[in-house]
């Protein structure tokens, strides 16, 4: 299945996997990569990289927003493969390294079974890697306090809740925020689109991942990008405060 690859911005785009998104920045003859869908999504990340113009050399560092599967499924490899360095916020770095895996268990998504939506998923899950092991060696947290220098200049922006080093990006000069899990628009055990959280068992603290829609709201742009669903435009600080709304 190809990726369907979106220039959504100047210089950005959204890439649609199966089930999740990455989003690819290029300044130049370079590229920031942001999340890198499940294990099994490889061939179309590296097709998406090949339908902007770039090679994997090209990709200066690969940002993840949270180290679940279904976004860190190929960053190891593009770091051993390519050296490229892997950057996630501090307290999500031991995450990625798997020494501990806050991720949906097969408990709940059994207790969750009866829910629309829940069992192919689960099963879409299972075949695309969403149960594999895929530590990334050698993950170090995002060098420098504030805007990174790097393709599309990322502002990372700590949004825990969902796991307990979720990130967001902004991009401020392009308008454009980058939201991972945090903040989603569709996801296949939802039973609603547009701005929302997803359903709780997702989140290893649903508190803190309501909370951190403040201050997703706080951040100017008026297109969010998120880690599943499409692209939503509009001010993303209505964007936030919709799905806080439909979280309580």
């Amino acid at each position: 299945m190809q990726a369907d690859v979106r220039q959504v911005a100047e210089g950005v785009h959204l890439v649609h996997g199966s089930n999740t998104n990455w989003v690819i920045l290029t300044e130049g003859d370079q590229v920031t990569l942001v999340d890198t869908g499940y294990p099994g999504d490889r061939e179309q990340l590296l097709a998406s990289l090949t339908a902007v113009g770039a090679a994997p050399e090209a990709v200066t560092a690969v940002l993840i927003t949270h180290a679940h599967n279904d976004h860190i499924g190929s960053a190891e490899y593009l770091r051993a493969a390519y050296d490229i360095p892997v950057y996630l916020h501090e307290a999500e770095v031991p995450h990625a390294r798997r020494e501990f895996l806050h991720q949906v268990g097969v408990g709940q998504v059994l207790r969750n079974s009866w829910r629309p939506g829940v069992v192919p998923w689960a099963l879409h899950a299972m075949r695309s890697g969403g149960t594999a092991h895929v530590p990334v060696t050698e993950p170090e947290p995002f060098p420098t306090a504030g805007p990174l220098d790097l393709p599309g200049r990322p502002v990372p922006v700590y949004t825990p809740g969902h796991t307990d080093g979720h990130s967001a990006f902004h991009l401020p000069q392009a308008g454009v925020v980058i939201s991972g899990d945090a903040l989603v628009t569709g996801h296949p055990t939802s039973r609603v689109q547009g701005p929302q959280l997803l359903p709780d068992m997702f989140h290893h603290e649903r508190a803190r991942a309501v909370a951190s829609l403040d201050v997703l709201a706080g951040l100017d742009g008026d297109l969010l990008l998120p880690g599943h669903g499409p692209e939503h435009r509009g001010p993303v600080g209505e964007t936030a405060l919709q799905a806080r709304e439909r979280a309580l």
